[in-house]
């Protein structure tokens, strides 16, 4: 079994002038088997046509990886449905496919996508790519290439499409594109100087070049993606009481051996655990929420907030959320930032009912607290593949 967390991110700009992205990222998590599925599909052209195209084909790709059909089977399929441009005589799609197993094995499969680079630390590591030449009639000699093998801890997969490898085209830097080498130093270059920067700011930084070769105005659908296999980094959250408050000592104890960052969610909460450690309570007096009480700090607890409306909040923005989401600096916010930076998520839940949340005159959106926290934790799950871990005291 892998001893790492995957870290999987997508940033993406659309062709300059049109509102919709005809490149589609779909990334999945299932559970059950312990396997996260990646998807990176680029329509032919772009807007709203591409997209339908593209979305066709990740969802394909998704599903038919699910179910662990063999390289040459799920392709088949693929391009057997989509539509075939009466033109170029080419599939309307290209794919790359990623399919991480937590039991130690990655599987990548990719059509017509500029080929992805596996690294090793910040040196280039070559998987041993195979060539699959079709051989049905219908698709006969289109190639794919595939790859098995173990990842190692520090590892990383970069994938894009031609928006990435052909920006700048036609420019006096790079008359004929970018190119795949030009962009893979780029990328170790990056890795050298921070050997730790995550997928996210890695997609985020070679997208960004990308769309600087184009003199930012993108001449294509742009889209970069990282998996970053890493240590985990983790969280643990507090909210409520316990039950019985002979277990205050439990739930102080939980607090204080866990090793990661730390947030608490309640003041109630916050009273007990300082009360069983020992220690004082330091409130701010300075709203950067209307909706919401400022902050409290407390030694060894990274942060300490108000209970239901905030996490109420936490998970609005977090169901809202996509990658012009500005975060600002409220009680929530912060949350969701140590959220978004975190891999496995603990969340302890109390269990004796807040008298004040019984109130019928109150809103009615002031939920109890176990269905707000389930709520947080689903979103985590499928939106942003995060392990979460909830424990009722």
């Amino acid at each position: 079994m892998n001893d790492f967390y995957t870290e999987v991110n997508c940033q993406q700009r659309n062709h300059e002038g049109e509102r919709i992205c005809g490149d589609v990222f779909i990334s999945k998590r299932v559970r059950e088997e312990r396997r996260t599925i990646v998807v990176l599909s680029d329509g032919m052209g772009h807007g709203v046509k591409a997209n339908m195209l593209a979305t066709l084909t990740a969802t394909m790709a998704v599903n038919f990886t699910r179910e662990h059909k063999d390289f040459q089977t799920i392709a088949e399929i693929i391009m057997n449905t989509l539509p075939v441009c009466s033109v170029r005589n080419i599939s309307y799609s290209t794919f790359t496919i990623v399919d991480v197993e937590d039991s130690g094995t990655v599987s990548i499969l990719e059509y017509d996508n500029p080929q992805c680079v596996v690294m090793r630390g910040s040196k280039i590591y070559d998987p041993g790519w195979k060539k699959i030449v079709m051989e049905s009639e219908q698709n006969k000699g289109k190639e794919l290439h595939a790859v098995k093998f173990r990842p190692q801890k520090e590892d990383r997969i970069i994938f894009w499409s031609d928006g990435i490898i052909q920006s700048g085209l036609g420019s006096p830097k790079y008359p004929f594109g970018w190119g795949v080498d030009a962009a893979t130093e780029f990328v170790q270059m990056i890795v050298r100087k921070d050997p730790f920067i995550s997928a996210r700011k890695l997609a985020q930084r070679v997208l960004n070049m990308g769309v600087m070769n184009d003199n930012y105005v993108s001449k294509d659908d742009t889209s970069c993606g990282a998996i970053y296999f890493r240590e985990p980094r983790k969280l643990l959250i507090s909210t409520g009481p316990p039950y019985e408050m002979s277990r205050d000592i439990e739930l102080a104890m939980s607090i204080h051996q866990f090793e990661g960052k730390k947030i608490i969610c309640g003041a109630t909460t916050a009273e007990i655990i300082a009360r069983e450690l020992g220690r004082k309570i330091e409130d701010e007096f300075e709203f950067h929420d209307p909706d919401l009480p400022p902050v409290s700090h407390m030694q060894g607890v990274d942060l300490i907030t108000e209970g239901i409306l905030t996490l109420s909040k936490v998970y609005n923005i977090l169901n809202g959320y996509s990658n012009n989401t500005a975060l600002g600096k409220g009680p929530a916010d912060l949350i969701v930032k140590m959220l978004l930076e975190s891999d496995e998520i603990n969340i302890i839940i109390g269990t004796k009912i807040n008298v004040a949340h019984q109130d019928p005159t109150l809103p009615i959106e002031l939920e109890i607290r176990r269905t707000v926290v389930k709520r947080v934790a689903r979103v985590l799950e499928e939106k942003f593949l995060k392990e979460v871990a909830l424990k009722y005291i």
